[in-house]
């Protein structure tokens, strides 16, 4: 009897595996942009698996800055939502110290906007539209990646980039400890 189910399932898998896998794919080509002019900069932050007894998730805060170190654009930022029993997961946001310095402990209601729960271990793409990065004036800026860790590290990367770019720019760098491989891709508009 457990042979025949055995079959059944090995059977059912072979024809509506193929239809599976072809709807992930779909989905995952859904995700994307209908126009890359829609989305002039891509961010993918990698969390490395880090094997230690007692892991929790990174807060994480994504921001860009001018030549002087002066936070102009919020991007993203993770940490714990809601409360649990050490208390509300905003107690912890001046742990990013350098975001927290440069601007995030003067963010009010906006932070919702670019704010969301902790991130798991992995690469997160991150799509920056047009509208959220309207405000940059023409000059040299830099992505700035910073993630800290309860009972574990703090690293911050640096991406520097041109605005508006001429041409489509590339840049990557590669943690140490608590950050994995960012990269940063900024599209020049299709009319230039």
């Amino acid at each position: 009897m457990a042979s025949k189910r055995l079959a059944i399932l090995g059977f059912s898998l072979f024809l509506f595996l193929p239809t599976l896998c072809r709807n992930t794919q779909l989905r995952s080509f859904a995700e994307e942009p209908a126009s890359r002019n829609d989305v002039p900069m891509l961010i993918s932050v990698e969390l490395p698996r880090i094997r230690v007894r007692e892991y929790h998730r990174p807060y994480v805060a994504v921001w860009i800055e001018d030549e002087s170190r002066t936070l102009v654009e919020h991007i993203a930022v993770w940490y714990q939502q809601g409360i649990n029993d050490e208390g509300h997961g905003e107690k912890w946001l001046p742990d990013l110290r350098q975001w927290w310095r440069r601007g995030g402990r003067e963010m009010d209601e906006s932070v919702d906007a670019v704010s969301g729960a902790t991130r798991g271990v992995g690469e997160h793409r991150i799509r920056v539209t047009e509208d959220q990065i309207k405000q940059l004036k023409p000059g040299d800026y830099s992505l700035v990646v910073e993630a800290t860790r309860e009972v574990g590290g703090r690293e911050m990367l640096r991406l520097p980039f041109q605005w508006p770019p001429k041409a489509t720019q590339q840049a990557q760098e590669s943690g140490e400890t608590e950050l994995g491989s960012i990269t940063l891709e900024v599209s020049a508009p299709a009319n230039n």
